[in-house]
């Protein structure tokens, strides 16, 4: 296993060779759209580990519509009484569509594990089956990348306490967030069994050291990019047209008397 990088990427690198990728991403979207691809790419990992940040890396650029992130709150009364899987599912890909989840069906091998949420009898019938579900999802026709950011213990740390006095960051610690934080083993545990059996050869588990979480931003773009056997499509020259002139009047007229917002910059 790779040793982290000795020195945290820096900014102006990063946001170089960020922008070299999302035009990938753009022509990834091209291609999935033209050819009506179908694909899951679901981020797993411990709390403060760098999900959302990398999915707003890979979304920043590209279409809400082709690119549709899913990041499920806590099941409701009316859902704990389904098939453990139908509230994923509604949420899988039509054509020309990439669903990115943010946390998946496999919350059940770790934070509902983990936290009590469920039985070790769901919990062995969770990981038993997850793998012939995964296979009639890529028998369906669906990409599926699984992606886990694997933080380490000092840098969930130092994150965390960020975390506590910024305003701006405080809406992402949550009494979940320091539970995992007290229980670094069992979560531990919990990770090295989802792997031993749910990593398969048609859908194994892909990790990516996140401690930089610039460097595993770039590493788990590329690795999408890579997994996904796009190629660039040819679009026609847009060429703007000329503007019409029939009906013209001083538009600008109309809004006179509007309630317009202050300018305060």
């Amino acid at each position: 296993m790779a040793d982290a990088p000795a020195s945290r990427m820096k900014r102006k690198a990063y946001e170089k060779e960020l922008e070299k990728l999302q035009v990938e991403l753009c022509y990834l979207q091209e291609w999935v759209k033209t050819n009506r691809a179908r694909a899951i790419v679901l981020f797993e990992g411990r709390d403060a580990a760098g999900k959302g940040g990398t999915i707003k890396a890979i979304t920043e650029k590209v279409s809400p519509r082709v690119f549709r992130v899913v990041a499920l709150p806590a099941p409701t009364d009316r859902e704990k009484t389904q098939m453990f899987m139908q509230r994923y599912m509604q949420h899988f890909p039509a054509a020309g569509e990439i669903v990115i989840f943010d946390r998946s069906w496999y919350n059940r091998a770790g934070v509902e594990y983990v936290m009590g949420f469920c039985t070790s009898a769901e919990h062995k019938r969770f990981l038993e089956l997850c793998p012939l579900m995964e296979q009639y999802i890529i028998e369906a026709g669906i990409i599926l990348i699984k992606l886990w950011l694997e933080v380490g213990m000092d840098e969930q740390e130092r994150r965390f306490k960020a975390r506590i006095d910024d305003p701006l960051r405080q809406w992402k610690l949550s009494p979940m967030d320091t539970e995992s934080y007290r229980r670094w083993y069992d979560y531990s545990r919990a990770r090295d069994l989802m792997f031993k059996t749910t990593s398969s050869k048609h859908a194994p588990w892909h990790v990516v050291r996140s401690d930089d979480k610039r460097r595993a931003r770039l590493n788990c773009i590329s690795h999408v990019l890579k997994l996904i056997p796009y190629k660039r499509v040819r679009r026609d020259k847009v060429r703007l047209p000329k503007r019409s002139t029939k009906g013209r009047y001083n538009d600008q007229n109309g809004l006179r008397g509007m309630k317009f917002v202050t300018e305060k910059y």
